[in-house]
């Protein structure tokens, strides 16, 4: 019999005598799984299992798109473009939550608009350049072009689906693969200096990416000290967390007697909950080393933290995140963002994002004349070029410290060969 709606369940990998682990009613443990009867590659109607989810709903939406995808046809060499990005979606599980939902949206908002009645046998180069080239046009809802960053996405979206179809025998090559777009600058950090304060105060025009100066940092620390969140904006600042690496963090993550945190998942916020995943990369699961003064923050705040405890009348337990909500639930990564929005314009600097916190914390660490290798481990970046491409936009300090250095090394020289000069052995330089 033909389903007309996925069933939904939850399972984990525990194993159970009774053969259902007690703790699935637990949030956070275990996944959600849809199960759904449709006609597969082979031609003949199956019944697909997929699981992995954060949510029934998550899982339910799945098991609909996967359903809504089937409709009008088999899924197979003669389905359309639109129905083949509708199954790819609810069956690729190597999809991360986050990306999948930034798929999601360009396959809803872009691809099935343009590409989507095409047959998937027949889509060509030329509609897939076609198509990128009427994006190129379009205007976002500010009125402005597409990004070129943009447009890189949506494409590598489609390349990654139709990579798929290649795989599954559905096509011979993937039409999007050779397609060119203008290359994407890759954003460079710009320092806050004065005549960028006087530029901002003047027109507001800012730099996409922003850094403070050391003092300007130390003006930001120094009007949120009372702020709740204040270890934390510490520790975006001087060590380069991520957002929802900070959101993640739990006291079992920290080694304050040895002065090591660990960074081992991060919050998400998919299908309208905080749900813990592991870090953004291989790389990113670290262990970053703390200095005395964050030692001593990071106490305090467990200190006021199980005092807050015990007068809920509450147990203090470490799998607890270390920056909570009032009322104890963890933050979200999204209320980091508008919180630290607040607290810049409130401070009268010039506007910098929370995640540019992080390219100053490496601005600072190179300005402390830290090796590039542990300023990557520090931020977990799985390329060094990354690093130093990206990330390490120079204190103004430091270009006068080379440009001192510099002038030092000849003046050196300068004087030793007046010397020479004096004493008749070269004549290429009479004076310094």
């Amino acid at each position: 019999m033909r389903e007309s709606h996925p069933v939904v369940y939850k399972r984990c990998g525990c194993t159970s005598r009774s053969g259902r682990c007690p703790r699935l009613t637990e949030d956070g443990h275990g996944s959600w799984y849809f199960a759904v009867q449709i006609r597969g590659l082979s031609g003949h109607r199956e019944r697909v299992r997929r699981g992995g989810y954060a949510s029934a709903g998550e899982a339910e939406q799945a098991g609909r798109q996967l359903i809504a995808a089937e409709q009008g046809g088999p899924i197979g060499a003669g389905c359309t473009a639109a129905q083949w990005l509708r199954y790819w979606l609810a069956t690729d599980q190597g999809i991360r939550p986050r990306t999948r939902q930034g798929y999601a949206d360009h396959v809803r908002l872009y691809l099935v608009p343009a590409l989507g009645r095409i047959m998937l046998s027949e889509l060509s180069h030329c509609d897939v350049r076609r198509m990128f080239t009427a994006l190129a046009g379009r205007p976002n809802r500010y009125g402005r072009p597409l990004a070129t960053a943009t447009l890189e996405r949506i494409r590598a979206t489609l390349r990654a689906a139709l990579n798929e179809a290649v795989r599954e025998g559905l096509i011979d090559s993937n039409p999007a693969r050779r397609l060119r777009l203008p290359a994407a600058p890759r954003p460079r950090a710009q320092v806050w200096t004065d005549r960028w304060v006087a530029a901002w105060k003047a027109t507001g025009e800012r730099p996409t990416v922003a850094v403070w100066t050391i003092p300007q940092l130390v003006a930001f620390l120094d009007g949120v000290r009372e702020d709740p969140l204040f270890p934390l904006w510490w520790l975006a600042a001087l060590r380069g967390l991520r957002r929802g690496e900070l959101a993640g963090l739990r006291w079992v993550d920290l080694s304050l007697e040895t002065a090591e945190l660990n960074v081992v998942q991060q919050l998400v916020h998919v299908g309208g909950k905080l749900v813990p995943f592991p870090p953004k990369s291989a790389a990113s699961r670290r262990t970053v080393a703390l200095d005395p003064q964050t030692v001593r923050l990071l106490l305090r705040h467990e200190r006021d933290r199980r005092a807050e405890k015990i007068r809920r009348g509450e147990a203090w337990d470490d799998r607890e995140h270390v920056f909570t909500r009032p009322d104890g639930a963890p933050v979200a990564p999204d209320y980091l963002t508008y919180r630290f929005h607040r607290l810049v314009r409130r401070s009268g600097l010039p506007p910098v994002r929370l995640h540019d916190l992080r390219h100053g914390a490496v601005t600072l660490a190179l300005a402390a004349h830290v090796d590039l290798r542990v300023v990557q481990d520090q931020v977990g970046h799985a390329s060094i070029v990354l690093t130093a491409d990206t990330y390490t936009s120079v204190l103004p300090e430091l270009h006068h410290r080379a440009a001192g250095a510099t002038a030092r090394l000849v003046l050196s020289a300068a004087r030793g060969t007046a010397r020479k000069v004096r004493r008749g052995r070269c004549g290429w330089m009479t004076q310094v």
